[in-house]
């Protein structure tokens, strides 16, 4: 049983180290929204988000005021809208309409984003998911809600590198629609390797088909409080390090069970799972960086810096399952440039570099996050970029990412803002060599041999 006397314990942590619940995420499904006729897809998705989210933001701050826990952002996941999409869409244009309704609807029940405009294409891209796929800059460039996200490989399928190379030219595009923005549309775009079905937190969720009708999932962050009960232990061996992450890590999830059982209650909706993710924010004093730094690093991404990192999120992890029986996503630690102070600092001071955050992805929850590039930078490099970041997640059956923002107009040394939780970033060099026929063979790059377990 949760009680109250362990949300009292937490208090300071959320008054002085930034601890919040940084999401309360609705996931729906859509799969009895589909019809051949496109209005008809519309509307039944607008009923059914309207009708199933209405008292969504409402509880959460009702939770709010009873437990004085802040929940940063209240958010709805749907099922791939390529699957929704695919018997009544036949150009890019007809999926663009689905976006502007999902667009709508999270304006009108008041959620920060909606994430699920999205492809699942591993191992081969139906007709349908090619059109969503190519319709993502038009959506995003439209739309200021809608979060959209592309599954391109897993270790049963391997990568799908037509995928691949199609998404390095589609994030390019992106950028180049909302270049305006500093190409804004490419913060709401993430490709993935071994997605899972249940991940609360923007810009990559989606609500999986192996879901129930509607589920609670919550997302729990905490840096600030890992790195102040590291403060205390300043010195100590590993041993008395990782037992203050594990016992920290504890206490973290535990409020945000709390939290999901109380909205799973009032909504009268099932609790799916609870995401312990260190995820930062621009705020001083949350940052995983700093965590970094805390453990014995001069600056993230000095040596030792993926060790740290490794160290960081598997003690987080044996707190978290402690905890809550039910703890899923993306849980671990994640390594945003943008949206982290420390790792802006460090990519500042020339010890953090992109190959360097590559190197870390291997051990951290995602991958390369939030990482804005020089906007000349090719397509197929781009490619070439997420290609390896799918095969880290491919080899070692991790859930690997890439959230990369080309600024179409800015180069290396200058700096983009992006406002809220998406922070800031100095345009960080990339390699200039190419890997053009690499990248255009075409094909699949199949499974590790360790796969086949069957």
């Amino acid at each position: 049983m949760i009680n109250i006397f362990e949300v009292v314990e937490t208090n300071n942590m959320i008054e002085k180290e930034n601890l919040d619940v940084r999401t309360i995420t609705l996931g729906i499904s859509l799969l009895d929204c589909i019809d051949s006729d496109l209005q008809k897809v519309n509307d039944n998705i607008y009923r059914k988000i309207t009708t199933v989210a209405k008292d969504l933001v409402a509880t959460g701050e009702e939770i709010e005021k009873e437990f004085g826990i802040p929940i940063v952002n209240k958010r709805i996941s749907v099922t791939p809208i390529a699957l929704v999409g695919g018997a009544a869409c036949k150009t890019p244009e007809d999926f663009a309409t689905i976006a502007k309704t999902l667009d709508k609807v999270a304006h009108e029940v008041g959620v920060n984003f909606i994430g699920g405009y999205s492809a699942l294409v591993s191992k081969g891209m139906t007709t349908a998911d090619e059109l969503l796929i190519r319709s993502i800059p038009l959506a995003l460039s439209t739309t200021e809600r809608v979060c959209s996200s592309v599954n391109l490989g897993s270790t049963k399928t391997g990568i799908n590198m037509d995928a691949v190379k199609l998404m390095g030219e589609i994030v390019l595009e992106t950028a180049e629609y909302t270049k305006e923005r500093d190409s804004l549309g490419c913060a709401k775009l993430v490709v993935f390797c071994n997605a899972p079905d249940d991940n609360p937190f923007m810009a990559g969720a989606f609500h999986g088909v192996t879901e129930a009708d509607a589920i609670i999932n919550v997302g729990v962050s905490g840096p600030g409080v890992v790195k102040t009960a590291l403060e205390k232990v300043r010195g100590e061996n590993f041993e008395v390090l990782c037992e203050t992450i594990k016992k920290t890590a504890f206490k973290v999830t535990r409020v945000g069970q709390l939290v999901a059982q109380e909205a799973s209650r009032m909504m009268n909706i099932p609790f799916g799972i609870i995401d312990l993710s260190l995820a930062p924010t621009p705020a001083i004093g949350d940052s995983v960086a700093d965590i970094l730094c805390e453990i014995g690093l001069e600056h993230a991404g000095a040596p030792g810096t993926t060790a740290a990192l490794a160290l960081l999120n598997d003690q987080v992890k044996k707190g978290g399952v402690m905890a809550s029986s039910y703890v899923g996503g993306l849980s671990g630690a994640f390594i945003p440039v943008s949206e982290d102070q420390g790792m802006i600092d460090a990519v500042v001071a020339g010890a953090l570099t992109l190959e360097k955050l590559e190197a870390m992805t291997c051990v951290c929850s995602v991958g390369l996050d939030m990482i804005a590039i020089p906007g000349d930078t090719k397509a197929t490099t781009i490619s070439g970029i997420i290609a390896d970041e799918m095969a880290i997640g491919m080899v070692n059956q991790k859930t690997t990412a890439v959230r990369i923002i080309p600024v179409i107009g800015k180069g290396v040394g200058e700096t983009v803002e992006f406002g809220g939780l998406l922070g800031y970033a100095p345009i960080m060099p990339v390699n200039q060599f190419g890997c053009d026929a690499f990248v255009n063979r075409g094909g699949r790059i199949p499974a590790p041999i360790h796969s086949f377990k069957n």
